[in-house]
């Protein structure tokens, strides 16, 4: 007896054929169905099509594994909830994450809807992650557990899902490590087995970021203003209020010295290390903060410079969400947690500390390139419960 129908997205890797397989041996009945999320070519600078390539190889996974195989076109949703978004953010110096955003508004939104309206039980994906379900006042609680494999957690990019949206889904490979992945679909014959994981960007593939915001930002040159690492804005102490710990340093035109020109403040990002062509120092460069509005971009030599430092971070009430609301400790209180801010980000001890505007997290160690735009997620152990977009 079949234990429910799950329609998988299949992207045509590795780790989405081996989740259908995977459902298959488990008793599901599966639905292959690829998401075609770009085709605009006017700002797709590569002459590939790497959508095309994956479609194909997403449709010769269903035909061995013996599932119904569909593309739905979800171009002009992805474009308008995702790739609008970004330029916008760029555009205004913060740093979006395209993935997260994917998630929450085409893979565990439109996609869901779409797959529940064929009739399915669950959607699937080849996240690496695990869901657990517990009950709490007698009502389900569903938990979002990070990966087996450490290298290959991606609990990260689902900091935005909900309840509902955790319910309807299935993570069959989160238990296994990425080789694990690999034998399997060798053992299956698919032929995603031996494929590269995507590079380059969620949507388009083999195409450098600034590439692409070039299509839409046009370059506008500007300076580049190196600080000193011994400058004494960078003296923090113990008068130093955690509000003022949460907000990027201060800088200004005055405090440095112009070492070069740029292209467009906003192609770059806190901690960005290449394309500033910028040479002859002892150590490399790093930036410490982009200003889109004067078209500024401040630098600082070494991986160690104390500018490239924060040890808090703030975002406000209306960008945080909570898939474990249980857990938010309400205003004037703290929580511990371990936190990151990137993928693959090791998991760091902090405090969240909730206030009537938004939270603080302060972390017990100071962090590198804190961005803002970008998602912080906090977990309990290995459990992700919520997170926020860094507002500063």
């Amino acid at each position: 007896m079949s234990k429910g129908l799950v329609v998988v997205g299949l992207s045509g890797g590795v780790d989405s054929s081996v989740a259908a397989a995977l459902l298959l041996e488990d008793g599901y009945d599966v639905i292959g169905v690829f998401m075609k999320n770009w085709h605009d070519t006017e700002v797709t600078i590569s002459d590939e099509c790497p959508w095309e390539e994956d479609s194909k190889d997403a449709l010769l996974v269903a035909e061995k594994l013996g599932i119904p195989f569909q593309t739905i076109d979800l171009s002009d949703l992805y474009k308008v909830r995702i790739v609008d978004y970004m330029f916008r953010e760029y555009e205004h110096g913060r740093t979006p994450n395209p993935d997260v955003l994917c998630n929450r508004e085409i893979k565990f939104d439109v996609f869901l809807k779409t797959a529940l309206e064929l009739g399915a039980d669950y959607i699937a994906t080849g996240h690496y992650c695990q869901k657990e379900e517990t009950v709490i006042d007698c009502k389900p609680i569903y938990r979002l557990i990070g990966g087996v494999d450490k290298n290959k957690d991606q609990s990260y990019f689902l900091c935005q899902v909900n309840q509902e949206q955790l319910s309807k889904a299935l993570f069959p490979i989160g238990h296994l490590r990425k080789s694990e992945v690999r034998q399997i679909a060798a053992k299956y014959d698919l032929i995603t087995a031996g494929k590269r994981d995507s590079q380059g960007l969620c949507f388009i593939g083999k195409v450098r970021l600034p590439d692409f915001l070039q299509q839409q930002l046009k370059p506008k040159e500007g300076d580049i203003i190196e600080i000193s690492s011994d400058h004494p804005i960078f003296n923090l102490n113990e008068k130093t209020t955690l509000s003022e710990l949460a907000q990027p340093f201060l800088l200004s035109r005055e405090m440095g010295k112009v070492i070069g020109k740029h292209s467009g403040a906003h192609y770059f990002t806190n901690g960005q290390r290449k394309g500033l062509g910028v040479g002859g120092k002892a150590e490399p460069l790093f930036i410490l903060q982009t200003d889109v509005n004067e078209n500024i971009i401040y630098v600082g030599m070494g991986e160690n410079h104390p500018g490239l430092f924060r040890s808090a971070l703030f975002m406000n009430t209306s960008e945080i969400h909570w898939l474990r609301q249980d857990f938010a400790p309400g205003e004037g209180n703290s929580l511990p947690v371990f936190a990151r801010i990137r993928y693959r980000q090791e998991l760091q001890k902090a405090t969240l500390i909730q206030e009537s505007d938004g939270a603080f997290l302060l972390f017990d160690t100071p962090q590198k390139s804190v961005t803002p735009g970008q998602f912080a997620a906090w977990y309990i152990d290995d459990e992700m419960i919520g997170s926020g977009v860094i507002s500063a």
